[in-house]
């Protein structure tokens, strides 16, 4: 789905990085919980990727190494910490197909049921509603609202980023 059928006043805006090019190989989650159109929670979180092994380009782009994520809880003890806050949310992500493919395939590795939340895109949400823009990037649609996206590829400040967004064209 691109556009929702109602404004959004409350979900969660998700956010991941990864180890390697494996779908489960999440090393860190951000997510920031929007309630009455206002960011009531924040949480981050490194995670031990599986497999364990970072490319050197993702390490590259994103900062997180093995060191940093060796001893690093698994998918399962972090998402123990958000489960119930995000319980009948929608999520929002910039560029789903990545973030839902790695929380769809997170849920499946560890036999966690997966809720089939609702999805959006701020990415292709901004490319409909916004096409004047010079470019659909998280950072340059954010600045657009007036978040300066100083920590790209940290999945924290990504999230936020993105929950900026869709409280403006959700």
């Amino acid at each position: 789905m691109i556009l929702p059928e109602h404004h959004l006043s409350d979900f969660a805006a998700i956010d991941f990085e990864a180890a390697n090019g494996k779908v489960t190989s999440a090393c860190s989650m951000g997510l920031v919980i929007v309630r009455g159109d206002e960011i009531v929670e924040r949480f981050y979180s490194l995670m031990k990727p599986v497999p364990n092994k970072y490319d050197f380009y993702t390490t590259k782009v994103h900062g997180i190494s093995y060191r940093d994520t060796n001893n690093a809880d698994l998918f399962p003890a972090v998402w123990d910490k958000v489960a119930d806050k995000v319980q009948g949310l929608s999520f929002v992500a910039h560029g789903i197909s990545f973030d839902e493919r790695v929380l769809k395939a997170l849920h499946q590795l560890y036999h966690i049921p997966y809720p089939n939340y609702p999805f959006y895109c701020t990415h292709l949400g901004s490319q409909q509603l916004l096409p004047e823009l010079e470019n659909h990037k998280l950072h340059t649609v954010a600045r657009c609202f007036g978040f300066e996206l100083e920590h790209r590829h940290n999945a924290l400040a990504d999230a936020e980023a993105c929950a900026v967004i869709a409280m403006h064209i959700f």
